[in-house]
């Protein structure tokens, strides 16, 4: 009897193990997060910087997965971003993500699908779970409860998604509203209907309703289950998708899919797409503390607070203010005499609004790109796959940077038509190639690379190597670079 007992929890146990691993988390790392400027930019957008801890917060996703013992996840990104990817998966411990770069942004149902294409190769009842990079969750364990509930509901072949318990009414998410709990699935329920961001004084009544939930876009799904939906619901994604998925190629540790058949998709969310229109649509009503940090107010909701409600973050001194979000990521940055402001100061741009007005900070950045002003889109600090730059000085004639480069790493072999450079070495070892020589450039030597001279940079040793460029010429831009090779193949 002992050995039956021990046999069927051996068994038991398995199953759970093979359950648990058939689930593979999917990580849309899109979008820009226009509404967290200055702090959240195109070049790098919110999820790629620690907001709410030490880590990021597409890390804090994809150990999400890790910690409810899925397999490793899918992360679906745009080539640019393609190595900050990699580097922050792998100082979360992340190794064996698979990182698929889109070659034009088409919304989120064509993303998925190329996710579930890819996954039903190896396995089409494996269960995708679906989330975006940069949202938070403050419960974990709350959490781990509701992906139980929408397993079983996968399982059985729904396609469900978590709705969020309104803690206010608010006007930024979308609801959905539950309908009758599933038969033999506990905590699942029916979607009646998925509603638009309301307005104020619609977003007051379904705070008030019972059933009406935010819209976290969240999914659970088998593979097979979503490419049949969207076979018959969007035939075009399912066909171009289909293609760009069969003819993608390997690029280092990267999955490019195919341009062509991609760009062809249509631009379309997985909303309206599949989840308005299936009828396997279920619901998980969720208290786990979800926000998509979809603005610098949600952020000082999740932030801890002192004594007068102020949340603040780096080198911040405050004076009789009260209920504010104060953040300096440079500077330091002093408030006094003020109620319910946002100030967020970085290295090259200041932004200040009520707490009342956070969704409007996209209106500014929409401003600032008519006008042609690069702060829109881009940090002063450009990371690169081998490490990153910065501007110190800029003039006319000449520009004064910082470059750090990663140990192992180096630059492309190049040349300049319209200026030449100086490099001295602060810290670290600089093993540099011009024209026919290759030259080590140790610390507090310099070296100089006139104009038009095929040169290259390469940090051989152990520690990041840190120098100041000086450039000098009638042009300065970065796009006065001619590659000759490239070890991260970029044009």
């Amino acid at each position: 009897m002992a050995a039956d007992v021990r046999g069927y929890f051996i068994n038991w146990w398995k199953n759970i193990c093979s359950m648990v691993q058939n689930v593979v988390p999917v990580i849309l790392s899109g979008g820009s997060g226009s509404r967290l400027w200055p702090v959240s930019r195109k070049s790098y957008p919110k999820q790629f910087w620690p907001l709410l801890s030490d880590k990021t917060l597409i890390q804090e996703t994809a150990l999400r997965g890790r910690a409810a013992g899925f397999a490793d996840p899918v992360v679906i990104c745009n080539s640019e971003h393609r190595f900050i990817v990699a580097e922050q998966l792998r100082d979360a411990g992340i190794h064996k993500a698979k990182i698929v770069l889109e070659p034009v942004g088409r919304n989120s149902a064509p993303a998925i699908a190329a996710a579930a294409f890819m996954v039903a190769e190896q396995d089409p009842d494996a269960i995708l779970w679906i989330m975006a990079a940069d949202a938070a969750i403050t419960d974990e364990t709350a959490l781990q409860h509701s992906l139980k509930d929408a397993l079983k509901a996968a399982e059985a072949g729904r396609i469900v998604t978590f709705g969020m318990k309104p803690t206010r009414p608010e006007t930024g998410y979308g609801y959905i509203e539950a309908g009758a709990e599933l038969a033999g699935v506990q905590g699942v329920y029916e979607v009646s209907r998925f509603i638009e961001k309301p307005q104020a004084a619609k977003a007051e009544e379904l705070f008030q309703s019972e059933k009406c939930l935010w819209n976290s876009g969240m999914f659970f799904a088998k593979a097979g289950v979503f490419l049949k939906e969207t076979e018959q619901f969007e035939p075009r994604i399912y066909e171009t998708v289909g293609q760009s998925v069969r003819n993608r190629h390997t690029d280092m540790d990267f999955e490019r899919l195919e341009e062509e058949s991609f760009s062809a998709a249509p631009d379309i969310s997985v909303d309206y797409a599949i989840a308005e229109r299936t009828k396997l649509a279920a619901v998980v009503p969720g208290n786990f503390g979800w926000s998509d940090i979809g603005s610098w107010d949600a952020l000082w909701d999740l932030t801890p607070k002192d004594a007068e409600g102020n949340a603040t973050f780096g080198d911040v001194f405050l004076d009789d203010a009260r209920n504010c979000y104060v953040r300096s990521d440079g500077i330091i940055a002093t408030v006094a005499g003020v109620d319910d402001l946002i100030v967020v100061v970085t290295p090259d741009a200041v932004m200040v609004s009520h707490r009342d007005r956070a969704q409007d900070v996209k209106h500014m950045v929409n401003r600032l790109a008519q006008a042609g002003r690069k702060e829109a889109v881009a940090h002063n600090r450009c990371y690169r796959p081998w490490g990153f730059y910065e501007s110190l000085i800029q003039a006319d004639r000449f520009q004064v940077k910082r470059i750090v480069v990663e140990p192992g790493a180096k630059l492309s072999l190049q040349k300049h038509f319209h200026r030449a450079e100086h490099w001295v070495v602060v810290g670290g070892t600089a093993m540099v190639t011009r024209d026919e020589d290759l030259v080590m450039v140790r610390e507090n030597e310099s070296i100089y690379l006139p104009l038009g001279c095929v040169h290259r940079l390469e940090n051989p040793g152990k520690i990041p190597l840190t120098l100041i460029e000086v450039q000098s010429g009638p042009y300065l831009g970065e796009d006065d670079i001619v590659r000759i090779e490239d070890v991260y193949a970029r044009s």
